[in-house]
């Protein structure tokens, strides 16, 4: 693609690290920001996050790191620490995920910057709270806030110990909200031509993650547990069995149950008094899912799953992720990006953006970079006076 993007013209730079905030200033690349990663000589930690390794890096890091330079800055010496304070003073938006108040101590936290780029939208993402708060002293990983958050406790099997998600989900959603509060700051700078801060947590995203579940404890005072499969307030809205696996059914009103019922032959199911409505189905969960998987079992889930649909029941097989890829592209989806050139020999796969901009396409430029393989031409451009803006191709 080649479109303008939405960002084009933005200078973003990326003093994070892991995930969080590399996941939301890639975003911010792949709608048209010119993004500097700025490394440690060591590197991100996530580049030595393996098996699996693509290469000599891990799949991780090529995960959340296209659309990106790579430069190596030691910000321990008073020469990386001048450079990465010139590149913030020309930047648009910064983000970072130090532990509070670091990067304040090298001249690089939000008041001193802001004096001399007063529109510079600073991101600061924590594990617990910002500086001054108690939580600014703990590390934040995803592990842990996925544990303290309550999220664990509403996570796996009925009964079973509590649960992480399969992926890093808190780190996700902190790099969503990142970039929600990034977007917002510099919408609001096109009227006021002033940046502010942005903080976001992992604590509080979690938090905020629970919704509904949460919204049970504090209106109702009901606590949630984990349930497996199984929807706190709907059913059915679970895995349930089939000749030969699990179809995920998802009725999530008394229409859908009765089409279901209709699907399943058993049309006089919809009108039984014991499951007529949501609630009632709920009160009666266990003795409706005994009578569901009782016809369920006649047929294997790639037939149930083309019934279910044709009567528009919603529905789905429980892939694993190389199906999950597979099932996208039969629906037409183009889940993946394969990029090629920059400093790799070999193509880097990644997923696309979910973001489909009609005007400002996303697009896809550069391939995550090897470490330090942009150090030469940006630092010749941040000890350049009055340098034009860098390079965005």
């Amino acid at each position: 693609m080649s479109g303008r993007g939405a960002l084009s013209g933005c200078l973003v730079a990326d003093f994070s690290r892991v995930l969080a905030g590399p996941l939301a200033t890639m975003f911010l690349g792949d709608l048209g920001a010119t993004v500097v990663k700025v490394e440690h000589p060591r590197g991100d930690d996530t580049r030595r996050w393996g098996p699996p390794f693509s290469g000599n890096e891990s799949t991780y890091y090529l995960s959340v790191n296209r659309n990106k330079r790579s430069v190596v800055l030691d910000l321990a010496t008073p020469q990386g620490a001048a450079d990465a304070r010139v590149l913030a003073r020309r930047a648009t938006v910064l983000v970072e995920n130090f532990r509070p108040g670091h990067l304040a101590r090298l001249g690089l936290g939000y008041t001193a910057l802001a004096k001399d780029n007063p529109g510079l939208v600073y991101c600061s993402i924590s594990g617990f709270g910002g500086a001054g708060t108690a939580g600014a002293t703990l590390a934040g990983y995803d592990f842990v806030v996925q544990a303290m958050s309550g999220l664990m406790d509403i996570t796996g099997p009925e009964g079973g110990p509590p649960t992480k998600v399969g992926v890093a989900v808190v780190d996700v959603l902190t790099g969503l909200h990142a970039a929600i509060g990034i977007l917002a700051a510099l919408s609001a700078r096109h009227t006021t031509g002033v940046g502010q801060l942005v903080e976001v947590n992992l604590m509080s995203s979690a938090l905020a993650s629970l919704v509904n579940q949460a919204s049970a404890y504090l209106n109702a005072e009901t606590v949630p547990h984990a349930m497996g499969n199984r929807h706190p307030s709907i059913t059915p809205y679970e895995t349930l069995a089939t000749r030969d696996g699990m179809v995920a059914v998802a009725a999530g009103n008394d229409a859908q149950f009765r089409a279901l019922c209709a699907a399943l032959g058993d049309p006089a199911l919809g009108e039984d008094p014991r499951f007529s409505t949501n609630p009632l189905r709920v009160a009666h969960r266990d003795e409706l899912v005994t009578r569901l998987e009782a016809r369920l079992a006649g047929k294997s889930v790639v037939e149930w799953v083309a019934l279910l649909r044709a009567h528009g029941v919603p529905c789905g097989p429980v892939n694993d992720v190389a199906s999950a890829f597979s099932d996208a592209r039969s629906l037409g989806l183009d889940p993946t990006v394969v990029q090629h050139g920059g400093d790799r020999s070999d193509a880097v796969r990644t997923v696309a953006s979910p973001l489909r901009l009609s005007a400002s396409p996303v697009a896809y430029r550069r391939p995550p970079p090897a470490l330090g393989c942009d150090t030469d031409d940006v630092v010749a451009w941040i000890r350049t006076p009055d340098a034009g803006p860098l390079d965005p191709s």
